[in-house]
């Protein structure tokens, strides 16, 4: 039987260093051998969010000693892995610097093939690493920076059907919180209020219902929310929680809606194909309890099934982007150059156009 491919992955896109090896099998399936991450959370909190400057300087600090780390749980020396596979894009363009140059340095130095992976195909990719997942299925990506329903069809092979028109969900969440003065980050503040809240004190818009695009909107939400909470001000311990209560039911009601018309459409293309349909969930916000499980009861209404990686699989991480280059190593892809450059504006799918709204954040998704 054919040996397995050991890749050696790196991720520096944002505010996460990391390192990790992982194993694909000549069955298609993979082993996570080694999964080694640095969060700088601490070093931004006091900032309200991620400042590149500081992510960037983290980034030459920690990573070398990462790679280290997981070349040493994985009983690994740099020699004996088979490809690097290092995130080149989307992300701030300081990080990706540091990751691109060292993942180059050591393919040069090992003669090994580099893979510049682009990070959304990690995310969209991962579900086949933990669950063995067969295309194609629909992934929803939900995170600080992107939010996207997207048509995964092979390895390289991706169509976006939806995007943020503005805000990504995980911005909305991180914007909410600091106008309500919790803590960064914005996702796991609001979910803990809003565990103690009535989420049917506000009634809050949901952005885009009924429209037949399968686009998303979050600014009018936050704009909502500013509103609101102005009009009761000063809040007090009650007003926070059914305030974060009211605007985390009507984010599971917008993504049930947005959700829902892409999983008919994927029945309608797909009918007599696909027996067995899957909605993939990734990226920070996917570690939302209450979202989660609306989006399992959506998947139920509609004949699909959930499938969500674990929650460190759904975050940042550096063994979805050596997993995205065993996928691309055993699919025959071309390596990269070593002259490739980063990218800090990459679409998951060339062809789709930038969608700009209120502002040019949806020229990133």
């Amino acid at each position: 039987m054919e040996p397995a491919r050991r890749i050696l992955g790196i991720e520096t896109s944002c505010d996460e260093t990391a390192a990790a090896i992982v194993l694909r099998h000549a069955d298609g399936t993979g082993t996570i051998v080694s999964n080694v991450v640095y969060s700088q959370l601490q070093d931004h909190a006091a900032y309200g969010g991620v400042v590149p400057e500081i992510a960037a300087r983290a980034h030459v600090e920690m990573l070398d000693n990462l790679i280290v780390r997981a070349l040493d749980e994985a009983d690994t020396r740099l020699p004996d892995v088979d490809a690097i596979a290092v995130t080149a894009g989307p992300g701030l363009i300081g990080g990706l610097i540091v990751g691109l140059m060292t993942g180059k340095a050591l393919a040069a130095a090992s003669r090994k093939p580099l893979y510049a992976i682009n990070h959304l195909e990690g995310h969209a990719l991962t579900a086949r690493l933990t669950d063995n997942l067969p295309f194609p299925y629909l992934l929803l990506l939900v995170s600080g920076g992107h939010t996207q329903i997207v048509l995964v069809r092979g390895v390289g092979d991706y169509q976006r059907w939806g995007t943020t028109i503005d805000d990504a969900l995980g911005e909305a969440f991180d914007k909410t919180a600091k106008l309500l003065g919790l803590p960064y980050p914005g996702g796991p503040a609001i979910e803990h209020e809003a565990a103690s809240g009535d989420d049917k004190r506000f009634s809050l818009p949901q952005p885009l219902k009924g429209e037949t695009r399968l686009d998303f909107s979050f600014s009018g939400l936050k704009t909502a929310m500013r509103q609101t909470a102005q009009a009761i001000a000063p809040l007090d311990d009650s007003d926070i929680a059914d305030l974060c209560a009211s605007f985390q039911k009507t984010i599971a009601d917008t993504l049930d809606e947005r959700v829902g018309r892409s999983l008919a459409r994927f029945k309608r293309e797909f009918a007599d194909t696909v027996d067995n349909p899957q909605l993939v969930v990734a990226g920070g916000v996917a570690a939302n309890r209450t979202i989660r499980q609306r989006l399992v009861e959506t998947c139920a209404g509609h004949g699909f099934s959930l499938v969500a990686p674990p929650p460190d699989l759904c975050t940042d991480n550096a063994a979805m982007i050596a997993w995205a280059g065993a996928e691309r190593l055993a699919a025959n892809c071309p390596a990269d150059p070593l002259d490739v450059a980063p990218r800090p504006r990459w679409p998951l799918d060339d062809k789709s156009s930038a969608l700009i709204g209120h502002g040019k954040r949806g020229a990133k998704a």
